[in-house]
């Protein structure tokens, strides 16, 4: 008899529901994007009620979908520093989730700066402080949001990040946990421990009470009923690192690229975390009954959304997959370099207040042209990561695993090779978020044993390698980072 995984893939713009079987094949699949909400500029927020209603009617449909064997475990990967707080009552949000794109606590992490706290935030944490990360956020709704420092000072409320939030509700109510990773993108969290860490909680006047049990990536969280269908929830991860193990990025050294809303680039770093000297992140990759693995990491705030701002903003395509044919309708960029910053720049600049670029514009200037410019600043700013990931890690890339839905633009990886110099490698299954999370399911109730059985089912679909002149790339670089001059000046 077939046994099935069901892996709720929750992102930045949609809720996604992916049954996998026990060979790791993909068999059905449900997506259901939800509203996208900015009151100010640099405010980014979601209703997590609606983030809960699209989850729950996908997986809902999926589950509907199998017909022929049990789904034995469900996995949940989710978009990380997003953050909700509820009542611990009733049950529901106290406001709109804050987004990790939001930037309304800019000031506030500048204060943190301006008082020297960013060695010992960077030693505890792994962290860089932003805007980007949850703790700031939950403060900003203790302080901003009426009668909720007195809630929580009284221990009503419950943070979460979504994997949380999503916990919650698929358990009614009885279980407020989360796992390693989400856990250490909070910024409260020390990834030398492994537990909430008593001096940030004070130093953001947080009330530990809020704060959800931290498990391991692998193990039984609780039952969800789907269907009728009593499901144990048996894997955890934030969505990034579920890439990293759905690429099977399981050896030291080894780094993938998702091609999301945002970009995020990961080298797995083994069992003892690096301390990055090029304003890199590190953060925990996973944790797998005691064993724990590192990654470093660097994250660009806009990478799809570009394409979805060309989309809804500009209006020069109708759907976002149009991007790639727009874009080779020109044989190149026609001298425009576009420096994508439209929130702010993450790795390695870490630029709160820089705000997008265009440059090289002429009147010979088309839409093909800014749509080449805006998909190779995605290449651009993950070649700029690379290059900060070989200094620290000490070693040269040899191959870049790649997923996510941009990764399916063949003229985007294309260009992402010739200007890395390093072969891409595009795996059968480009869900990877979603697979990375049904791995850790699976594992979790013994469908694989181990690792080692999941090996075997990775495979490549396409292989690109550098085709472009070292010459030509060489001066697309210099180009590029004159672009990014500008934009931070």
């Amino acid at each position: 008899m077939n046994r099935y995984i069901l892996s709720l893939d929750q992102g930045t713009s949609s809720s996604k529901a992916i049954i996998f079987d026990q060979d790791g094949r993909q068999v059905a699949l449900h997506q259901q994007e939800f509203t996208q909400l900015f009151p100010r500029q640099g405010w980014v927020e979601q209703n997590p009620m609606e983030i809960w209603s699209s989850m729950r009617s996908v997986m809902n449909r999926a589950v509907a979908d199998v017909k022929d064997g049990p789904v034995v475990a469900l996995g949940i990967a989710n978009q990380r520093e997003t953050t909700v707080v509820w009542d611990a009552d009733s049950g529901r949000p106290i406001c709109n989730a804050i987004v990790w794109q939001d930037r309304r606590t800019a000031e506030y992490c500048n204060s943190l700066k301006a008082k020297g706290l960013e060695e010992m935030i960077r030693d505890k944490t792994g962290l860089i402080i932003d805007a980007y990360f949850s703790a700031t956020k939950i403060h900003w709704i203790l302080e901003n949001v009426p009668g909720a420092r007195r809630k929580g000072q009284a221990g009503r409320l419950r943070f979460g990040t979504v994997d949380s939030w999503l916990i919650w509700n698929l358990t009614g109510g009885k279980v407020h946990a989360t796992d390693v990773t989400n856990a250490s993108r909070t910024m409260l969290f020390n990834i030398n421990t492994l537990y909430w860490d008593p001096e940030l909680l004070e130093l953001f006047d947080i009330p530990a009470s809020m704060l959800p049990e931290i498990r391991s990536c692998s193990e039984e969280y609780g039952v969800a009923v789907v269907q009728g269908h009593r499901i144990p929830i048996c894997g955890v991860i934030g969505d990034q690192q579920a890439a990293l193990f759905g690429q099977m990025c399981v050896e030291e050294g080894a780094v993938k690229n998702t091609y999301g809303t945002g970009c995020f680039l990961l080298m797995n770093c083994g069992h003892k975390p690096i301390f990055s000297e090029n304003r890199l992140i590190t953060t925990v990759a996973w944790k797998i009954g005691d064993r724990v693995d590192y990654a470093l990491e660097g994250s660009i705030f806009v990478a799809g959304a570009v394409v979805q701002w060309l989309r809804d903003g500009l209006g020069l395509i109708e759907k976002s997959h149009d991007i790639e044919a727009l874009a080779a309708s020109v044989p190149d960029n026609g001298g425009v370099y576009f420096v994508p910053a439209l929130t702010g720049m993450g790795a390695p600049y870490w630029n709160q207040d820089v705000r997008g670029t265009i440059v090289g514009i002429t009147r010979g200037v088309t839409a093909g042209h800014l749509a080449r410019a805006a998909l190779e600043g995605i290449a651009f700013q993950t070649m700029d990561i690379v290059t900060a990931m070989e200094q620290d890690a000490g070693i040269l890339l040899s191959e870049l695993k790649v997923d996510g839905g941009a990764a399916r633009n063949n003229l985007l990886m294309q260009f992402q090779a010739d200007v890395l110099g390093t072969e891409v490698i595009r795996p059968r299954v480009t869900e990877l978020t979603a697979l990375g999370a049904a791995y850790m399911a699976g594992l979790g109730v013994g469908v694989w044993l181990s690792v080692e059985d999941l090996r075997d089912l990775w495979k490549a679909e396409r292989r690109f390698s550098r085709r472009a002149s070292e010459r030509r790339m060489n001066e697309a670089k210099a180009a590029w980072a004159a672009a990014v001059r500008k934009a931070l000046a």
